[in-house]
């Protein structure tokens, strides 16, 4: 798994964490459900490999691609829900204060 990273603001944050630790974990949060999925990974970062480069290179953005990172995943681990606030879309938000407003009146 990996994503392109592009030519920006010259902060290299990611980057630079990356030269120190290549251990890292990503978190996808599904706060409808209450469902947390932590990723376990080893994250590299590919400067030099076209093939790879291409591989993240998405092609409706006009950006160049100056690397990758590429992550080797080693585990996951579904989270406790217990501190997972439930947040809903502004749709189902309008929808409840619709029905709210319906039955006040």
């Amino acid at each position: 798994m990996g994503f392109a990273d592009y030519l920006g603001n010259v902060q290299y944050i990611s980057v630079g964490n990356l030269s120190e630790h290549d251990k890292t974990f990503l978190f996808l949060m599904d706060y409808r459900n209450r469902h947390r999925l932590k990723i376990l990974v080893r994250a590299r970062i590919v400067e030099d490999d076209p093939a790879i480069l291409a591989q993240v290179q998405d092609l409706d953005y006009p950006a160049t691609v100056e690397r990758a990172i590429i992550f080797e995943i080693e585990g996951c681990d579904w989270n406790c829900p217990q501190h997972i606030p439930v947040r809903y879309s502004q749709a189902v938000v309008e929808a409840m204060q619709a029905r709210i407003r319906e039955l006040e009146n």
